[in-house]
């Protein structure tokens, strides 16, 4: 039985959407329970219309809702302990859950959850990863926004970290991880990111294969099973593919109602055409994941609808699943014991 917590506040929808987002769930993957933490009022008027995800679901009552436009430190100042989306969190760390699914306010989610779980040991920053289409399939992506800036180090972790999600998401035992470069030489890109693939290569890490630099073109192209860069660089990349195949679709609905000739193209190719839209539907890889806590955190948008919200849950039931964080915990402890100086008598 995989348990699952719901932030049902979250979102620009709330309960409108996680409930029923949750019940679709709930469809794929009988063996889900759901510990659902929210205003009673909104939220058992939605439950009531989904009597088979009532019975799998414990709800809980908190007056208290962070916004979406909340500064993370306020969000803290009002919501610790008392709001759905603490609450929801908290219960990973009690051992009520087993991951949390919230598509709440971004800053405020990653303030609250490192507070609660906290870091593990050895890693300095918290990463979000992004599951990314591609010509092969489905890449991993991070970080796409937690934190601005990285050093060689916090890189190196994050290739640890998100090699962890490949085996578990995508059941590679030794998935390939590249850096987002501005070129594939040695000689180019930030010294950060070139420190970071010497670390990464003299590491020889058991867990992953390094390829090494990775240019923008390769993340659609699938080149790597897990691309690695800093937030900033990150966050763009999302933001620019994300408003590209909105783009794409804008154009094609535009092209095929045209002309009358077009428009019977479109229904000549329709099946094409809807094989397309889903390789584009945002709401099939919905579901970041928070990397680096003392727990799984699962991040969907925030405009997410019920399909795509399902998608999010579908996401951290397999990193609940196949466990994400011990696999994390022992690639760190496995690097990080090699890094220690020997000690005792063949230290001398």
């Amino acid at each position: 039985m995989i348990r699952i917590s719901l932030d049902l506040m979250g979102g620009d929808f709330g309960p409108e959407v996680v409930v029923p987002g949750a019940a679709k769930a709930l469809d794929r993957h009988p063996d889900i329970t759901f510990v659902m933490y929210g205003q009673k009022e909104r939220c058992e008027a939605v439950l009531a219309k989904y009597p088979k995800l009532r019975e799998k679901s414990v709800f809980h009552e908190c007056e208290v809702a962070i916004s979406m436009d909340e500064k993370p430190s306020q969000a803290l100042r009002r919501g610790r302990y008392v709001s759905s989306m603490w609450r929801s969190i908290e219960a990973v760390k009690t051992g009520d859950a087993d991951v949390v699914v919230s598509a709440g306010n971004t800053g405020a989610l990653m303030a609250m959850a490192k507070f609660c779980l906290r870091t593990m040991a050895n890693i300095e920053r918290p990463a979000i990863a992004a599951i990314w289409p591609t010509l092969r399939g489905e890449s991993i992506v991070l970080d796409v926004g937690a934190t601005i800036g990285a050093d060689a180090q916090q890189l190196l972790d994050f290739a640890l970290m998100g090699g962890a999600m490949a085996r578990a998401l995508f059941e590679i035992e030794r998935p390939t991880v590249g850096l987002l470069n501005v070129g594939v030489e040695e000689i180019k890109g930030q010294e950060e990111v070139k420190d970071a693939g010497r670390l990464i290569r003299e590491a020889n890490l058991e867990s992953l294969e390094y390829y090494g630099f990775v240019e923008g073109d390769d993340i659609g192209k699938g080149t790597v099973d897990v691309v690695v860069t800093e937030g900033f660089s990150g966050n763009i990349a999302l933001k620019a593919a994300e408003g590209t195949a909105k783009q794409i679709g804008a154009y094609l609905r535009a092209a095929m109602s045209r002309t009358l000739l077009a428009r019977i193209g479109y229904v000549l190719a329709k099946g094409a055409f809807d094989l397309l839209r889903e390789k584009l539907d945002p709401s099939k890889v919905n579901g970041g994941v928070f990397l680096g806590l003392n727990g799984i955190v699962i991040k969907s948008h925030g405009g997410a609808n019920a399909e795509a919200f399902a998608a999010a849950v579908d996401v951290g039931y397999d990193m609940a699943k196949n466990g994400l964080t011990q696999k994390i915990e022992n690639d760190l402890k496995r690097y990080h014991a090699k890094r220690l100086p020997p000690i005792g008598p063949e230290a001398a």
